[in-house]
């Protein structure tokens, strides 16, 4: 199991990107973004193949021994057609497929259409000219959502295939989608937490809470009982762990560059201010010396240049060309230089 270079360099790039926008805004990472729910599954580690061994079969309710990352992208039927990446793709064991979608919150989609469509692509992924449809494998389509899709009800999760309407006999097992609403095991975290009720749950459910979860301070009883009982969900912190390592370092980085320039301005604006308050005192005081008509345009053509000069030394500080700066002003190249 691996993924290829071009796959690799990308998710670094989008980890980057997380990073740095929620470094600027404060916020921790967490599995809910799907770039790291990518990383933390399909990163060339143990402890990333182990933890996508055991969610997988937490979700499919089989054993599962062996799994394969697959290309993400999945070829469309024709060249208009919907080109649909998705977070993780697997095969595995005698050849079944997943994917894996990790949703962080609402979304303009019609996620039930989306579900059924990726299944549908799934299974026509695997379909080759002349072999009978009976080589057809199932396959899984599993959303986490960190939404409430089906109000209607507290089911946790939502299995779905084909059956009959009225009298529901399975038409074919070839395709099972399954939603995990994660908001609805806010009451059962609650209560674990305040130490009301234990937690005997489902594996799938297990991994529902460390997936949402993991990132809240207030969870970290609860993080540190499901690392006890399930091994796989310890190996998937353990490939969080240098996610949250980097995360952590840039961060740290950033705060630091984002004081660094905070005090540049802070600086630059001290200074303006005390310039401004010099140059209103020396006219002050000239205007108090003016006697004569010849004075008071003088004093007028004094003030002006020393107008000027002060937009010019603002556009400067604003990063403006010397170039633009000319011609807002009508100062000459070598009088802003000087500025």
């Amino acid at each position: 199991m691996g993924m290829n270079i071009f796959v690799k360099s990308r998710l670094a790039w989008e980890l980057k990107r997380l990073a740095r926008e929620n470094a600027l805004h404060g916020k921790p990472l967490t599995i809910m973004d799907d770039v790291v729910f990518k990383i933390m599954l399909t990163s060339d580690s143990e402890d990333s193949r182990e933890a996508l061994r055991s969610l997988l079969s937490a979700c499919t309710k089989r054993e599962v021994s062996k799994v394969k990352v697959l290309n993400n992208e999945l070829l469309p039927a024709h060249l208009a057609a919907k080109f649909p990446r998705l977070d993780v793709h697997v095969t595995f064991n005698d050849g079944e497929s997943a994917d894996m979608e990790m949703q962080i919150g609402e979304s303009d989609d019609n996620l039930k259409k989306r579900a059924a469509f990726y299944s549908a692509m799934l299974i026509s992924g695997q379909s080759k000219r002349g072999e009978p449809y009976d080589k057809i494998k199932r396959v899984y389509q599993i959303f986490f959502l960190n939404t409430v899709l089906f109000p209607h009800s507290d089911k946790i999760p939502r299995r779905y295939c084909y059956i009959e309407k009225e009298e529901h006999d399975i038409l074919t097992d070839i395709t099972e989608i399954i939603f995990y609403e994660m908001p609805k095991l806010e009451r059962k975290v609650r209560d674990f937490l305040s130490g009301s009720a234990e937690m005997l749950l489902p594996d799938d459910e297990k991994w529902c809470m460390f997936m949402k979860y993991w990132h809240e301070e207030r969870a970290a009883p609860l993080i540190e009982k499901l690392y006890n009982e399930e091994e796989g969900i310890m190996r998937a912190g353990s490939a969080l762990t240098k996610v949250d390592r980097d995360y952590i370092k840039f961060a740290k980085h950033m705060a630091e560059e984002k004081n660094r320039v905070d005090d540049y301005y802070r600086t630059l604006k001290l200074k303006q201010q005390v310039e401004a308050e010099v140059r209103a005192e020396v006219l002050a005081k000239m205007r108090a010396k003016v006697r004569t008509e010849i004075e008071a345009k003088a004093l007028a053509e004094i003030e002006a240049e020393m107008k000027t000069a002060e937009i010019a030394r603002n556009a400067l500080a604003q990063g403006l060309s010397v170039d633009i700066i000319e011609k807002l002003t009508g100062l000459s190249h070598d009088e802003i230089v000087k500025l």
